[in-house]
């Protein structure tokens, strides 16, 4: 659900430059982990899968990716509780073990939680029959894919991680008048050898996730041309459009004589798998076509897809680490256009935000500290401790 790495990295009308960020504040990492994992706590997690789901949230400010970070504790996770679309306490159930394959019942688990429980089952398969595959239905929400492939390549293998939107429908097939289809991310992992950073691709299929768009609208800013389209495809650069259901997300690709039918496909490719194959909701179905197209449906019912291969089960750990090392530094010494912008991959820069990240705090603004202060105080918790940027304005 987030962007790859290879965006530019330059602000965009969508994204604010340093100075939109001035009155940021730096927060260390351990105490926003340990903030967002007692709020978990408190609304009926077990504290280690709290402690899980804390991290994956969490995730999204450390590496930069603030439109799936904590900023979605009171918009998305809070309310999933509140409305009873997620079970803080749910015991998922194996409805069939093939030992390579596993089919779980998620029953409405938080997904910050159940898609890195996923891939790490997915992993455990992998070791021992050199490819596991563990698909989850009745899933919810589970914030930055990125997070749970990292996972993966952490122990030394790929991950995949897909996953539909449950009933939710926002997206048309290209020349449709209905919306059928959601963001239907996809993500990617693998290690880069011993010495550099994972390759971590996340992406939704449309061109931008919805939470970049809606982080627009709570910035008051435009979005670019090509990110939403209107009833006619006519192209909106108002990000409120999204949510007053008179906005389209575009998907990768643009239009279709740009290759839109490229993401469209991924979209669709990312439904069969993650969805049709556990018997998840689908966003396609007959009922879409009633009304006047708009977006119709919610995030219920997600079907989700995570997939490992261990390459140390079927060729010597070091010849693959050494061989993935070699690949992926070819690409940072590629001779850039720029440079000022050297060529990376995705995962590359994230993992350079975190680590300033958990150095010097991770920035958080203003408002949200103030938002996260609300939800300290009314669950009887501390609020993580906050400090002015250095040689910000006081």
């Amino acid at each position: 659900m987030t962007t790859s790495a290879t965006e530019p990295t330059k602000p965009t009308p969508a994204e604010p430059g340093p100075e939109a960020f001035r009155d940021d504040v730096r927060v260390p990492y351990d105490d926003l982990l340990t903030f967002a994992t007692e709020v978990f706590v408190a609304r009926g997690m077990p504290a280690p899968r709290a402690r899980i789901a804390a991290e994956a949230l969490v995730y999204g400010d450390l590496a930069g990716l603030r439109s799936h970070g904590l900023t979605n504790l009171t918009r998305l996770y809070l309310p999933l509780f509140d409305d009873k679309r997620a079970d803080p306490a749910a015991e998922p159930e194996v409805l069939a073990d093939k030992g390579a394959a596993v089919l779980i019942d998620s029953r409405r688990s938080l997904g910050l939680w159940s898609a890195s429980d996923a891939m790490d089952l997915a992993v455990d398969r992998a070791t021992e029959y050199g490819v596991g595959l563990v698909s989850l239905r009745d899933a919810t929400h589970f914030g930055c894919a990125g997070v749970h492939t990292a996972r993966a390549a952490a122990r030394g293998a790929v991950g995949i991680l897909a996953s539909n939107c449950g009933g939710q429908r926002i997206g048309r097939p290209p020349g449709g008048r209905a919306a059928m289809l959601g963001t239907n991310p996809l993500s990617i992992a693998a290690p880069a050898g011993p010495e550099l950073p994972p390759f971590v691709l996340d992406m939704s299929t449309t061109v931008v996730p919805t939470g970049r768009v809606r982080q627009a609208a709570r910035a008051g800013q435009p979005i670019p041309e090509g990110w939403l389209e209107d009833a006619e495809g006519r192209p909106v650069t108002d990000p409120d459009a999204l949510d007053r259901g008179d906005g389209y997300p575009m998907w990768l690709g643009g239009r279709p004589e740009t290759g839109a039918y490229k993401g469209y496909g991924l979209a669709l490719l990312v439904e069969v798998l993650a969805a049709l194959v556990p018997g998840a909701g689908l966003g396609p179905t007959a009922e879409a076509h009633a009304g006047n197209g708009s977006p119709s449906g919610r995030d219920d019912d997600i079907g989700i897809l995570a997939l490992a291969v261990a390459p140390g089960a079927l060729r010597p750990d070091g010849g693959f680490l050494g061989q993935a090392e070699g690949l992926f530094q070819a690409l940072l010494d590629c001779p850039p256009i720029d440079p000022e912008r050297p060529v990376s991959y995705p995962g590359h820069r994230e993992a350079l935000t975190q680590r300033a990240a958990r150095r010097d705090g991770v920035p958080v603004s203003r408002a949200l500290c103030a938002e996260l202060t609300t939800v300290a105080d009314g669950l009887g918790i501390q609020a993580p401790p906050a400090a002015r940027l250095e040689g910000d304005r006081s």
